[in-house]
């Protein structure tokens, strides 16, 4: 079923002062495709490694060749590092990625290396090391989290299904049962046009949206949190849940040092959506640069790339939460979708 819900477009707001891509998606950065496996069933009672099952599984492909073989550059920033996330300390420690950057449930992160590993091997054969890049957030509210239902085929599927132009956000793949300011959350996704010196590039960012308290949520810089709240008996801001990940890309001409300034700026539109890095929240970015360009970027023109980061970061966390629609999941357990009606009158 086509998912009507708005993303922040629809509802007359601009986030920013930068022109969105085509499809104000990380594909508009050429080559990017993304994928996405849905895993929903069962409904009642937890009965674990029975259900109720709400996850699934997103994949970025930065290229449409074999990423081992054209290996591109990449950078890490851990905002709070309560997280398991797999394979960013090698990028962190290199400045390469070698793989599918694939997002999934806590604790199916070592499954999904697993896959990762035997679709890599598959296609480089005689190769005996391989850096799988497996991102997480903890679904376990709405998901049967401990009976890790994502297997081997789901994260084949979302590589294999990874399309260009990709527009899907909300209760979709990795974001299936995640919760965004005690809303509903998911995946969201944006981007940006950058003019510089040596010509227009475009950043994308891609969001697994799991994190904040909702009283800090925040469109462009109104308040929502202010106005709208959700259900008294979802809430507990004591215990504001946590974790995001963001996937920045683009196609600028950067080396690892200078994309890691750039995938530092996107803390900035995570704290522009009202995102605070809690205790609990781990909250990491990693970015990736597939451009061939043999002309680099100086470090004075960097700045319509941080911006861009930045405001694409922000907007698809903001889509993350307009997109996802209310679910119900285990032990009646519900996450609403926030009112849009209500959302729009305050932008308005």
């Amino acid at each position: 079923m086509a998912n009507t819900r708005p993303r922040a477009s629809d509802l007359g707001v601009r986030i920013g002062i930068l022109e969105p891509g085509p499809h104000n998606s990380i594909t508009d950065v050429s080559e990017v495709s993304v994928g996405h496996v849905t895993i929903c069933a069962g409904d009642g009672l937890l009965q674990i490694g029975k259900g109720p099952v709400r996850t699934g599984v997103t994949a970025i492909l930065p290229h449409q060749e074999n990423v081992f073989v054209r290996k591109v550059t990449g950078a890490v920033h851990v905002v709070n590092g309560f997280g398991k996330a797999l394979g960013f300390l090698q990028v962190q420690e290199l400045g390469v990625i070698e793989s599918p950057i694939v997002l999934t449930s806590t604790l199916s992160i070592w499954k999904a290396a697993d896959a990762l590993i035997d679709y890599m091997s598959t296609n480089n054969p005689g190769v005996y090391s391989f850096n799988p890049v497996v991102g997480e957030c903890n679904d376990g509210y709405l998901n049967d989290i401990v009976g890790r239902h994502v297997r081997s085929e789901h994260i084949l599927g979302a590589i294999e299904n990874a399309t260009s132009p990709n527009t899907e956000e909300g209760n979709i793949g990795g974001g299936t049962g995640m919760t965004g300011f005690e809303w509903k959350g998911g995946i969201g996704t944006a981007s940006r046009l950058c003019e510089t010196p040596q010509g227009t590039y475009t950043v994308g960012a891609l969001t697994m949206t799991n994190t904040g308290d909702p009283r800090e949520f925040r469109i462009d810089g109104t308040r929502i949190g202010r106005h709208i709240l959700p259900p008294k008996a979802e809430f507990d801001p004591s215990n504001a849940p946590g974790s995001i990940i963001m996937v920045i890309g683009t196609n600028a001409p950067v080396d690892s040092r200078q994309l890691g300034r750039i995938c530092r700026r996107a803390a900035l539109g995570l704290a522009r959506a009202g995102g605070t890095a809690s205790h609990s929240s781990g909250d990491f970015i990693i970015a990736f640069c597939n451009s061939n360009d043999q002309a680099k970027t100086d470090d004075a023109d960097l700045t319509p790339l941080f911006v861009g980061a930045i405001e694409s970061t922000e907007e698809a966390i903001v889509s993350a939460v307009l997109r996802a629609d209310t679910m119900v999941g285990r032990d009646g357990n519900i996450r609403h979708g926030i009112p849009i009606d209500q959302v729009r009158d305050l932008l308005s």
